[in-house]
């Protein structure tokens, strides 16, 4: 007989050779949810092994199928469909209803980002540099409109860079590369993405020239490192984000250009992916918020 201690429940459940995990649990009066009755078509019944993933058998076919399709990692199992050789200790990772809920959605969907993942990835932070003037100076309808026009021009260049906006707020912009699709180099599409939407620029200020007799003007900044990755969904919204000092460390690269007067700045890390002997660029030093010691940023020339 075996032990399985489930943190979650604070108790200690004995299993026999032959038993699953959910099986265990539902034995020893436990609550553990499987909303597919334990055909692992669902995943709801899924735990986090703590402790003694080497006592877990081999994931068979059908778990292996879901852990494929959801990817898992090797301590998340289902407990409908592991058996154990010794000692375990789990976490439950669905305990309520408002937990199932989430967890039938994440299944549905498709952007590889169901359950969360550490990815090294190229952030972009683009703001729009006079958005404050043209904003106190237009009629609300006009800001709102013009806004939803520069977002989708921008969306497109970013989508086929092969990026996703992960977030807009006010005139700002927040894009990640290498997130849905595995790409060589995310810095060199995050780049590419930098510079169309400059190019773009000079043909959208021919409309706002047109319309409201003004111009915008970009500023960028690109890093790249690990960041945790997921769908967030409050249940109105969905949308693809990434958490870590990866991002917020682009958006304080992103307002150093206020400093030096530049318009694309990016971090060491970045740099150091581009790799090209011919880029033109200038290096700058600074402070950053939040950041101890000063850090070299990269200005990007066309």
């Amino acid at each position: 007989m075996f032990k399985i201690f489930s943190q979650t429940d604070k108790q200690t459940i004995p299993a026999s050779e032959n038993s699953t995990i959910l099986e265990a649990s539902l034995k020893a009066g436990i609550k553990h949810t499987h909303v597919c009755g334990g055909q692992a078509r669902c995943s709801t019944c899924r735990v986090s092994i703590l402790k003694g993933l080497k006592n877990c058998l081999p994931r068979n076919p059908k778990e292996q199928g879901v852990a494929q399709k959801l990817g898992f990692p090797e301590h998340i199992r289902l407990a409908c469909q592991t058996q154990i050789t010794g000692d375990i200790t789990i976490k439950r990772s669905v305990v309520d209803d408002l937990d199932i809920e989430i967890i039938l959605k994440q299944i549905g969907d498709e952007s590889g980002t169901q359950f969360g993942k550490e990815l090294e990835l190229a952030v972009l932070f683009v703001d729009i540099e006079n958005y404050t003037q043209f904003a106190e100076t237009f009629p609300a309808y006009d800001v709102v409109h013009v806004l939803n026009r520069y977002y989708r021009t921008m969306n497109t260049i970013i989508e086929e860079k092969h990026g996703i906006i992960s977030d807009v707020a006010g005139d700002g912009i927040l894009a990640l590369f290498g997130v849905l699709t595995k790409r060589p180099n995310p810095v060199l599409d995050a780049l590419a993405a930098a510079r169309a939407m400059n190019r773009t620029l000079v043909s959208f200020n021919r409309y706002l020239d047109q319309m409201y007799a003004c111009r915008f003007g970009i500023r960028t900044g690109i890093n790249f490192g690990k960041a945790i990755i997921g769908s967030f969904d409050t249940g109105k919204m969905s949308k693809i984000s990434a958490i870590g000092d990866t991002v917020n460390l682009a958006g304080r690269i992103e307002a150093a250009n206020k400093d030096f007067g530049t318009r694309l700045l990016v971090s060491e890390s970045a740099f150091q992916k581009i790799n090209d002997p011919t880029l033109n660029y200038t290096a700058h030093q600074t402070s950053l918020k939040g950041k101890s010691g000063l850090h070299t940023l990269y200005e990007i020339k066309s």
